[in-house]
């Protein structure tokens, strides 16, 4: 029987969409969540696949550290990074494409979540990353391929 979990952590960060065209070119934030879906067979001698506790401390420290109360920006976006880096102190990190949030969710599923989740059991099958109230987009592991891909949508580095 394979058994799922979430957390969910919430953040706030500053981003912008390199080259966008529309109003998201401009530098702005949200209030974003940040859903972590795990899975596994099995459970522990408590009947966890994971303790709870134990996924905010790794989900909600990367977080903290990387990307909360810090602006994300796409690394091609010169003139962005130039800009934020003239304001002391800063807090960015550049992600190896536009900050949307479909490629938030994928960055976290196919980057971050391998990392923190090395030493446990389980494994991260889905990101759903909240924009706004209204709107999210998903990155889930492809039962096919084991890739993650973005399926739906709306709408640090210390320098």
């Amino acid at each position: 029987m394979n058994l799922e979990i979430m957390r969910r952590i919430k953040f706030c960060a500053g981003h912008r969409l390199h080259q966008h065209g529309g109003k998201c070119e401009f530098f702005h934030g949200h209030n974003y969540i940040a859903d972590f879906f795990v899975t596994s067979n099995d459970v522990d001698s408590v009947g966890r696949l994971i303790d709870f506790a134990e996924l905010k401390s790794r989900f909600k420290g990367w977080l903290d550290e990387n990307w909360d109360h810090g602006f994300i920006l796409n690394e091609a976006d010169e003139n962005g990074l130039h800009a934020i880096k003239m304001v002391e102190p800063c807090k960015y990190y550049e992600l190896p494409y536009n900050p949307t949030a479909e490629n938030m969710a994928r960055y976290l599923l196919e980057v971050v979540c391998p990392k923190l989740l090395r030493d446990t059991d389980v494994t991260a099958t889905r990101v759903v990353i909240w924009e706004t109230g209204e709107s999210f987009a998903e990155a889930k592991l492809s039962s096919a391929t084991s890739q993650a891909t973005p399926v739906a949508s709306g709408s640090v580095q210390a320098g």
